[in-house]
């Protein structure tokens, strides 16, 4: 604590991020980083990129990357928003839509920087429980509110709701504004894209971080009606008018563009969940049904806490969460199928197991 910090910085918790380890020779299984490298156009496009122009700029708007959006979507260029990573694209919405005299609604157990963000902007804001089977209940969000925001698939669960339940959701919560935060779509959901089409009070957030391989880039994007758009457009350029640097919006339009190398990889990681989840299922786990590219699992007997530090005993790094009712429960990421295989014949040594 400093006597020079603004007082509500003195009550702020941060977000805590995964460990990003310093030593070798670790199986790195706790930050859902993807387990392949970007696709070979991203280095193709980095490596060619004129380093001159470096001295230049970035393109403030990052047209480039927005255009190839929005032909990717097949949407208008007026409905994307970019920014430095997801993360960044949130912290603006928060900013822009959130700050209501009505609470914010919100799945208790979900993303942990959503509750951040409400205290860092002073937004009030109510967690509403996930269901026995760790799954969101929309009538329970039938009341008054400010904004509704999930995750979907959601963190760390990974589990996934239907599109026709989100629009049931969007039928009824007609006055206030609805964001999904689609980070880990691509691993075997269907995008809400499409809602934007018809209704006017839903934002779509996804990251380039996870499916493409490009967490290093910090690249995120916004697709909603153009009204939310020119909202964001707002406050970014009251914050930061250039949050993508030009290597990145290089980087991220070459990835877009390698759809089967996207889709080749993304199916490897869904594979490799489903071949993991029953490898832990049969070890005595219970695995709540995934479409990410982690799992969120927990033993019948043991604790999360004291699997964790087993694990990385023998140089596995998973994520664990103390907060009371998933304590027991490790997150792990889906690495390839050498390194999940490592994970799993490990496990079989443990003298519980």
């Amino acid at each position: 604590m400093s006597k020079y910090w603004s007082p509500a910085i003195n009550q702020l918790t941060p977000y805590v991020p995964g460990e990003q380890p310093k030593v070798d020779n670790l199986i790195k299984l706790n930050t859902n980083e993807n387990p392949y490298p970007p696709s070979p156009k991203v280095a193709e496009a980095i490596n060619n990129y004129p380093k001159d122009r470096l001295r230049l700029y970035c393109d403030p708007d990052a047209t480039a990357l927005k255009q190839s959006l929005a032909d990717h979507f097949q949407l208008n260029y007026q409905n994307i928003f970019v920014g430095n990573g997801s993360d960044e694209v949130l912290a603006l919405a928060f900013m822009a839509f959130f700050r209501q005299d009505k609470p914010l609604l919100l799945p208790e157990t979900t993303y942990s920087f959503y509750d951040v963000y409400c205290n860092l902007y002073d937004i009030d804001y109510r967690q509403i429980p996930l269901t026995e089977q760790f799954e969101i209940d929309f009538s329970a969000y039938e009341q008054a509110n400010g904004g509704i925001i999930f995750a979907n698939p959601n963190a760390p669960t990974g589990r996934l709701t239907p599109l026709e339940t989100i629009e049931a959701l969007l039928q009824k919560n007609t006055e206030s504004l609805v964001i999904v935060d689609e980070a880990y779509i691509d691993f075997g959901g269907t995008s809400a894209v499409e809602l934007t089409r018809r209704y006017d009070n839903v934002l779509i957030i996804q990251t380039f971080s996870k499916s493409r391989s490009l967490a290093g880039l910090r690249i995120g994007f916004a697709l909603g009606h153009e009204d939310l758009i020119a909202g964001l457009e707002r406050v970014k350029n009251s914050f930061n008018s250039y949050p993508l640097d030009s290597i990145a919006i290089a980087g991220a339009v070459a990835a877009l563009e390698d759809i089967e190398y996207f889709e080749k990889t993304t199916q490897k990681i869904i594979e490799c969940r489903e071949w993991s989840s029953h490898a832990l299922e049969q070890l005595g786990f219970e695995v709540i049904p995934s479409k990410t590219n982690f799992v969120f699992t927990r033993h019948r007997s043991l604790s999360g806490a004291e699997l964790m530090q087993y694990l990385r005993h023998n140089n596995l790094l998973v994520r664990h969460f103390s907060k009371p009712g998933i304590d027991n429960f490790l997150r792990i990421t889906i690495g390839t199928f050498a390194e999940m295989n490592s994970l799993i014949e490990t496990l079989k040594q443990h003298p519980n197991i």
